[in-house]
């Protein structure tokens, strides 16, 4: 891991000043600037969206959810998927649309994908309607970046994927109330073989723990309840800081803060899945007792050539210590078919972790090449449509063990958190179990944003349906 490093606070200020700048030239205009921003992936990237509005919020813009209205529009993307990719590069290709009925409309585009050498180089090519491209590990200077593009006449891309320092003191616009996502590091060291993240946000790098007490206080002040702690890999939290802390002792510490709230993390890697971890899981009464906890693959080969540091066996040992520590617990995982070289034994070990490991929920994927990696350059014997076989076949195994693990919920009365309101004249609300699971719910809106009593009626193998009774708070 490299030594960690912190943009300067003169740096941050000079992009404040930017901000002012832009601010003064947004009130001077007769109708207020919108902005509409995009976002792909995962929930990295809303946070980092979430500090992208936070700018352009005190620059001044107004947001919109209709790209022809917008001033500006931002695309934030995702690298991991080859699926996720071909959607931005459609819906980027859409925006020569909006920027024909709007010749002064400025795009942006960003995110993961805008560290990738080849998109780049094929965005500077073929979609020349894209004002301004910026990787992740640069972010923070996005007012500078726009105050450039809105005064230059030329193209402007930012995209070397350096390692990356802290930025403190950049604002976020959330868009809710209840929920919140809060980055305590960036990057990634485990350069598992497939995975692109490591070449795209740099090297680990750990925010100071009391940077991020100051803002979980603040949140917790806010009025939000459920805060997700944020990283590429939250288990090695504290590597490289100069003060003694990892991730179990931030989690006591945001434990202590006062106030009615949960506290949720992603993503951890099994490998550093520690006993502490548990037992300061299992001992601060505010950790949600839940675990996404991926585990890829089955076979201890296959597991080799991803990098991923564990065999089948230890993890079923993890799984086994988070529910010694803590029996309610929900565990959920992701999963990827179809690497390179998996042999049909191999993808029934997958079958047969899955087997014993019960999950409450797992996310599947099938293999997505990613130019770069080392994976990419492995040999892929087996057809899409094995590979699809595989999929459904794991697919049929998880939801009939979700649904079996949900149907156990019903009839019984469990505190949620009502967390937004849905589309369903039937079930109005959303709300989360403390183990992360999904509850449609009957009931009022003005139920947002507390924990109630919810007594569960039926299910299916996604989600739980009930209905509110009891106090809430």
């Amino acid at each position: 891991m490299n030594e960690r490093a912190e943009i300067p606070t003169n740096e941050i200020e000079n992009q404040k000043k930017v901000m002012q700048q832009i601010l003064e030239s947004s009130q001077a205009r007769p109708v207020q600037p919108l902005a509409y921003v995009d976002t792909y992936g995962c929930q990295q990237n809303e946070s980092d969206s979430e500090k992208l509005r936070g700018m352009l919020a005190e620059m001044g813009y107004g947001f919109t959810g209709d790209e022809f209205q917008a001033d500006i529009v931002i695309i934030n993307t995702c690298a991991i998927r080859e699926n996720a990719e071909n959607r931005v590069f459609g819906n980027v290709g859409a925006l020569v649309h909006t920027k024909k009925a709007k010749p002064t409309q400025t795009i942006v585009f960003c995110g993961c994908m805008a560290a990738v050498p080849e998109t780049v180089e094929k965005v500077r090519q073929s979609y020349k309607h894209v004002d301004l491209m910026f990787s992740p590990n640069v972010l923070w200077r996005f007012p500078e970046l726009l105050h450039r593009t809105l005064t230059a006449k030329g193209r402007i891309f930012e995209t070397d994927a350096n390692e990356g320092a802290i930025a403190e003191g950049i604002p976020a616009h959330r868009d809710g109330t209840v929920k919140a996502w809060l980055p305590i590091m960036y990057g990634c060291d485990n350069h598992c073989s497939y995975c692109i993240v490591p070449y795209v946000r740099g090297q680990e790098r750990s925010r100071e723990p009391e940077a991020i007490l100051k803002e979980a206080k603040q949140l917790v002040k806010d009025g939000f309840k459920d805060i997700t702690l944020l990283g590429q890999n939250v288990n090695s939290y504290g590597m490289g800081l100069p003060c003694k802390t990892d991730f179990a002792t931030l989690i006591r510490k945001i434990n202590d803060i006062d106030g009615a709230f949960l506290i949720r993390f992603m993503t951890s890697h099994p490998k550093d899945a520690s006993t502490e971890l548990f037992k300061a899981m299992a001992e601060s009464e505010k950790a949600a007792r839940h675990i996404h906890l991926p585990f890829q693959a089955g076979g201890d080969r296959i597991l080799s050539l991803m990098n991923r540091g564990y065999t089948h066996e230890e993890y079923m040992e993890k799984i086994a210590e988070a529910r010694q520590q803590m029996p309610d617990i929900t565990i959920t995982s992701d999963v990827i078919v179809g690497f390179p070289g998996e042999t049909e034994s191999e993808f029934e070990d997958t079958l047969r972790l899955v087997e014993k490991a019960q999950f409450d929920a797992m996310f599947t994927f099938i293999y997505s090449k990613r130019p770069g990696t080392p994976a990419a350059e492995l040999e892929d014997t087996t057809t899409r449509e094995e590979k699809q076989i595989r999929f459904d076949r794991l697919l049929e195994l998880q939801n009939a063990i979700s649904e079996k693990k949900h149907t156990k919920y019903i009839g019984k009365s469990i505190s949620v958190l009502v967390d937004g309101e849905s589309h369903d004249e039937r079930y109005p609300l959303k709300a989360r179990t403390n183990g992360g699971r999904l509850v449609h719910l009957c009931g009022a809106g003005e139920l947002v944003g507390h924990f109630v009593q919810a007594k569960i009626t039926h299910c299916n193998s996604w989600s739980l349906f009930g209905e509110c009774g009891g106090e809430h708070i």
